[in-house]
């Protein structure tokens, strides 16, 4: 299958590069319409249109990791919508192997955060037909100023983080190993790997909901869907499953 080859159930990631492009996510969609297959990573050295969830820009010099990578869902695969927490996971575990000295968690529903509450990665799933492109942005040297959200990279913190393409083959091994967990096992034992490394039960967050509207509550952990459950005020239990999420 054009290049790639199976080690029992799991493709063999194949890796490209190119030094400047406007989005990896944006190449692979085009790719993945032309048939490019499964495990296909295409990293950019720089990005000069890279985008964040919400349309958000995501600032992309080079030096940090910038990488796409195409899914090809089956019929037997579970929803699609546990792709973000197979991506969260992996990238969880990759910034654990290259930078075991810097305390990170998982927040909701597939951000790394710094022990600082800073964002260390940004994960951006776009779907065509059979075809989810996972985006995964990375700070491993520099990171931006004065935005809204504070953010950090592996250097600030005191890591010394490998190269990009490194750091990709890093992460393209835990994307595999997770995704043909989440294939064969379907969600939950994702969730619960996911839950065993965010932040405790009864942090306080606040989710500000799609049609604008806010709840605030203390976090009591996700259904085996990936649905966030917040503890509100008056002790009832929300089930969050979209929305913009932050510490408070």
């Amino acid at each position: 299958m054009d290049g790639l080859c199976r080690e029992g159930a799991v493709l063999t990631p194949i890796f490209e590069e190119v030094a400047l492009t406007g989005s990896t996510n944006a190449d692979l969609l085009i790719r993945a319409a032309q048939g490019a297959p499964e495990g296909l990573w295409l990293r950019a050295d720089a990005q000069d249109g890279g985008r964040g969830r919400l349309g958000r820009i995501w600032e992309s010099p080079k030096g940090n990791l910038f990488a796409s990578v195409i899914v090809r869902l089956r019929d037997t695969d579970p929803s699609p919508a546990g792709l973000a927490f197979v991506t969260a996971v992996a990238a969880y575990d990759a910034v654990r192997h290259m930078a075991p000295q810097v305390d990170i968690f998982l927040k909701w529903p597939n951000d790394i955060m710094a022990h600082d509450g800073s964002k260390l990665c940004g994960i951006l799933l776009e779907r065509a037909s059979d075809a989810v492109i996972v985006g995964i942005g990375l700070n491993l040297v520099w990171h931006p100023q004065n935005l809204e959200r504070k953010v950090s990279d592996l250097r600030t913190l005191g890591a010394t983080p490998p190269d990009a393409q490194t750091a990709l083959e890093i992460l393209a091994e835990a994307f595999t190993r997770y995704l043909d967990v989440w294939r064969m096992s379907g969600l939950g034992s994702i969730v619960r790997h996911w839950e065993a490394n965010a932040h405790p039960l009864g942090t306080a967050l606040s989710a500000k909901l799609p049609d604008g509207a806010q709840d605030d509550g203390l976090y009591a952990g996700l259904d085996d869907d990936g649905a966030l459950h917040l503890r509100l005020a008056d002790g009832s239990i929300r089930a969050i499953h979209a929305a913009d999420v932050f510490l408070i």
